[in-house]
């Protein structure tokens, strides 16, 4: 008896792209523009949010092995740059777990004492404690199933994401106070400095994660007509959902109180306490930090075990690729702790909290398009090199195409790394050069490193062998 294989639907794949990349930590920094963050995320689509998911796709389906951008960079440009692509992946997570986990702090503070969002020792405290007890639960193998994963992404995301889209459509509707004006002369945004630009690094970080779901592009029964379809969905579903939520919260928080960390349960609290039922602000409380603590639970050990996978190749020295006996990676998680600690310091040495949160998210979406650069290369170099590779979705329009979608990626890749060396206006900052300081010197430490590792790796194997 033949089994026939299960397929996605378009719909089922459209889906998937809107959970991995729909995300409520971003909306109070695209909030920042109003309603101008329309203009924003409408070119951020076009020239990054698309060109990545075509991209992917058409690598994920020649190449779909457990590994993703590492596999891709690799066979494009050897074990060396893959390793480094993967490491950065892997880096950019580290920073990234102060800002989502101080989003859920300040969330959580609304249940206690909403005072505490301010305080720079509960932040760190409360940070750290949730970051460490997740790290050691995974040292133990336990690790969130997907069905409390799925719960968590539809309760903590999806939820709170069309229901805050839905407040502010009713607000609106009722004339009630609103903080931005809504006319065409708003929406088309006034740029005077590179100031006013700086948060488009974190919103283009927002719309990352559809390389990971193009890996299930080959399970659709016509990966080169129904992918675009669902790309279509996803991203039309997407951008509303960002645009949206984002204005919502800009409806109703004053541009200058508004809060990157606290931001989105700040406009919950207003939409509930105009319509008379404040108690449901610790209720969306809950659900924001449930679905905030399924994603880093799933993310402190994914991509450890991504890094762990391209030791395979001799990429990393052997002390640091033990596993215990639950399988799991103890000392890159260790490495990954100890990180993640330093960089808790900066809320304390940066003069606000607000400011704290921001240098890290820079840091954090300058790390991560370096990661793209790498990807929108590959796709370039392995229509040359591996032209008779069969790929079940291939980018239209043949070399020119290929051309055109990865260079559309790679300048605005190239251009949110740039543009992430300048402070927005309004976030205070002891310093700019050392503002800067800390930011080249992240991209240094953090590129440099792989390399050592890396050639540390080759020394050592070559001395194993010669033994």
């Amino acid at each position: 008896m033949i089994i026939q294989k299960k397929v996605l639907s378009v719909f089922s794949l459209a889906m998937i792209n809107v959970i991995a990349v729909d995300s409520l930590r971003s909306l109070p920094i695209s909030a920042e523009y109003g309603l101008s963050v329309i203009f924003f995320y409408l070119v951020a689509t076009l020239v990054f949010f698309i060109p990545t998911a075509l991209v992917a796709a058409e690598l994920a389906t020649g190449w779909p092995k457990t590994g993703g951008l590492y596999i891709w960079v690799r066979e494009a440009f050897g074990t060396r740059w893959g390793f480094v692509t993967i490491w950065m992946q892997w880096v950019y997570n580290i920073v990234w777990y102060p800002t989502i986990l101080s989003f859920i702090a300040g969330t959580f503070a609304y249940l206690m004492e909403p005072s505490l969002a301010n305080s720079k020792v509960y932040l760190v405290s409360t940070i750290m404690a949730c970051f460490w007890a997740t790290t050691l639960a995974n040292c133990f193998g336990m690790r969130v199933s997907s069905f409390f994963s799925s719960v968590g992404a539809i309760l903590g995301t999806i939820v709170p994401m069309t229901l805050i889209i839905l407040l502010g459509c009713i607000w609106w509707y009722r004339g009630m106070p609103l903080q931005i004006t809504l006319s065409w002369h708003h929406a088309i945004p006034t740029v005077n400095s590179f100031t006013d630009l700086a948060f488009i690094t974190a919103l283009l970080f927002g719309l990352l994660g559809m390389e990971m779901s193009a890996v299930h592009a080959e399970e659709v029964k016509n990966p080169q007509r129904d992918y675009p379809k669902a790309l279509l969905y996803s991203t039309t579903i997407i951008f509303f959902s960002l645009t949206f939520a984002s204005l919502a919260i800009a409806l109703v928080v004053p541009h200058d109180a508004l809060s990157l960390v606290t931001g989105l349960i700040d406009a919950y609290q207003i939409f509930f306490n105009a319509f008379h039922i404040p108690w449901m602000t610790p209720v969306m409380a809950g659900a924001i930090i449930l679905g905030g603590l399924c994603g880093v639970s799933a993310w402190v050990i994914g991509p450890t075990k991504g890094l762990l996978a391209a030791s395979r190749d001799g990429s990393l020295p052997e002390q640091l690729t033990y596993t215990n006996r639950y399988g799991a990676p103890v000392v890159l998680l260790l490495i990954q702790g100890v990180i993640f600690t330093l960089l808790c310091l900066v809320f304390i040495l940066m003069p606000t909290i607000n400011s704290g949160y921001w240098i890290l998210s820079a840091s954090t979406s300058q790390l991560a398009m370096i990661v793209y650069l790498f990807m929108f290369a590959a796709v370039v170099k392995l229509r040359y090199s591996k032209p008779k590779t069969e790929r079940a979705f291939k980018i239209p329009g043949g070399r020119f195409g290929v051309w055109l979608v990865a260079l559309a990626g790679f300048a605005s890749s190239f251009f949110a790394i740039v543009i992430g060396f300048y402070p927005p206006t309004g976030i205070e900052v002891r310093s700019l050069w050392g503002y800067e300081a800390f930011l080249v010197g992240s991209l240094l430490v953090f590129m440099l490193a792989p390399l050592v590792l890396y050639r540390k790796a080759g020394v050592t194997k070559v001395a194993q062998t010669k033994t």
